[in-house]
Order: C-alpha cells, then sequence, then structure tokens
C-alpha cells in the first residue's frame, strides 16, 4: 500500500497533522519510535493551551492520540532505521518492514541535551535521569538536584520538591530563563535551594548516584553536594542528521521550513520543534501539524 501522508512522530506536531490529514480524505500513517505525545509527557501541568484551563502533559497526550485513532488512524509504534525521501513514492524503513507514501511529515521532534560531564552517561537509570515526572516517584523522601535555568527545570523543581525532602536547583547563570511566574514560585519554595553561578563537574557514585561535584563558575569554588538523584532540564536539540543531505538543516541542525512546513525537498514537510521557527511552544506545533497535513494532502491529491 502507497499512503497518501506518512508522519514521522506522534507528538502535538504529528497527532495534530494525522488529525488533519484524516478528515481531508486521505490514507495516513503515523510512526512514534518512543511514546506517543512527545516532550510534552514530561511537562507535569500544562496551562496555556487554548480552551483547555488545566492538564497534565500524560492526559493531553492521551487524549490527542484517543482522538486520531478514534477516528481510525493508524499509529504503529516503530523505530525508523532508513529514509528515501527523494524517491517516488518516498519510503521508510523500519526494522518491521518497509512503508511508502505519496508525502512525508517530519515532526520527529527534539530530544534532550546532556550534561556531558564524567558520570552522567555511567550512571544513567541508576540516580540520572531526563524527566522528573517519569522517574521523580522513585526519589520520595529523598534528597535531589536538577541542573537547568529555563521553564522545563523550574516546573521539575516545583514538582519534585512535593515529594522530595529538598531540590537543589542549579544553574550557570545568575538569572533564571524560564518565565517569571515559576521563578517567583520556585523562589518561594521552602525546600528548594537555588545554587547560582554554578555547573556540574562531575556526577558521582559507584552503583547509584552519591553526589555531584560543583563548581561557581564565578569564584572557582569547588564544592560536593549529595544527592540520591540528580535530572538534567538543560534545554532541547533537533535529531535530525537522519536527514541531512536530503532535506535542508539549519547551522543548528533543524530543518529548513517556513510558516508553510514545506521543506527544500518537494513532499517533504517539517512540522512542529523539528523545524526553524521562532517559537516552539505546544500551541505552534500543534498549529505547524494542521498546516504541514493540508498542504501534503493537496499534494498527495494530485499525484495519486
Amino acid at each position: 500500500m502507497v499512503y497518501d501522508i506518512l508522519i514521522l512522530g506522534g507528538g502535538p506536531a504529528g497527532l495534530a497533522a494525522a488529525l488533519y490529514a484524516k478528515r481531508a480524505g486521505v490514507s495516513v500513517l503515523v510512526l512514534e519510535k518512543t511514546i506517543y505525545g512527545g516532550q510534552v509527557v514530561n511537562t507535569p501541568t500544562v496551562e496555556n493551551y487554548p480552551g483547555i484551563q488545566t492538564i497534565t502533559g500524560v492526559d493531553l497526550a492521551m487524549a490527542l492520540h484517543d482522538q486520531v485513532t478514534g477516528l481510525g488512524v493508524e499509529v504503529r509504534m516503530e523505530e525508523p532505521l532508513s529514509y528515501r525521501l527523494d524517491a517516488d513514492p518516498k519510503v521508510v524503513t523500519t526494522a518491521k518492514g518497509s512503508y511508502e507514501a505519496r508525502t512525508v511529515i517530519l515532526a520527529n521532534g527534539v530530544k534532550r541535551r546532556q550534561l556531558g560531564c564524567p558520570g552522567e552517561e555511567r550512571l544513567a537509570g541508576r540516580g540520572v535521569s531526563y524527566c522528573a515526572t517519569c522517574d521523580g516517584a522513585f526519589f520520595a523522601g529523598k534528597e535531589t538536584a536538577i541542573v537547568g535555568g529555563g521553564n522545563t527545570a523550574l516546573e521539575d523543581a516545583l514538582f519534585l520538591s512535593n515529594h522530595c525532602t529538598r531540590v537543589h536547583l542549579i544553574h550557570r547563570r545568575d538569572a533564571f530563563r524560564g518565565s517569571d511566574i515559576l521563578a517567583r514560585a520556585v523562589e518561594k519554595r521552602e525546600n528548594i535551594t537555588i545554587h547560582y553561578d554554578t555547573v556540574v563537574e562531575e556526577i558521582r557514585g559507584e552503583d547509584r548516584v552519591t553526589s555531584l561535584g560543583l563548581k561557581n563558575v564565578k569564584t572557582g569554588e569547588e564544592t560536593d553536594l549529595p544527592v540520591a538523584g540528580v535530572f538534567v532540564a538543560v534545554g532541547l536539540a533537533p535529531d535530525n542528521g537522519a536527514f541531512a543531505g536530503q532535506v535542508e538543516l539549519d547551522q543548528a541542525g533543524y530543518i529548513k521550513a517556513g510558516e508553510d512546513c514545506r521543506t527544500s525537498l518537494p513532499g517533504v514537510y517539517a512540522a512542529g520543534d523539528t523545524r526553524t521557527k521562532a517559537v516552539r511552544q505546544i500551541v505552534t506545533a500543534a498549529a505547524d501539524g494542521a498546516v504541514a497535513a493540508l498542504g501534503a494532502a493537496g499534494v498527495a491529491g494530485t499525484v495519486k
């Protein structure tokens, strides 16, 4: 079978694209390699999605998934291994087989950045985590640390402070990059200790995390901070290396695509955090999905 639209990614952009593609009357397949919802599942509370006063990230992801599958959209949990985006039809291959499509929407999102310090990879899953909402419950009643200064780090600190005896928020600058509302909430929380101008030099422990080697970037002072776990929230990075040479990327690795979501390759669209854009929010990802799907549906209809 040759699908009209093949969507790579089951986050808000990919699922919104699937919704609009299905309503446009074309055949559509969604491939997601890990878990539907994308980065939104790591968000404890979503309060800025129009029409929804408050909802957890997991519940929003489930609602999006249930909406599109309820319409009959085919969603498969498979990791793409190779791509032939310049072929006609286009071909995406997974461990379970190859899929052909007239158009492709790249909605693969972004991945979490790592600290790159000694001990991080060795202790990953043994006290080092990149998802506070996923793993926070394992550290109830313990002392933990969050590394970062954006909204995710601030949200994670507030979330963990409800479960942990103390949360250390470590930020390399002297002011947070996240929203003022979240920053003020963090500053008021009694069991959150903020370490400004500080970086993690080493994550220590044999079988599990036992402490962090910290360094103040202004004074040079080095300290050892005993913690049971560390949550890394230092931002996101594109994961588009597999598309290099097929679609044009910018210097940072994001797929070059404007507000029409068209890439440099005809019949290939990019939606959500994976593309070049000024604002990366759930609502803008969903909007990209709608735009990309309608554009792809028009192309698919002309090449049948």
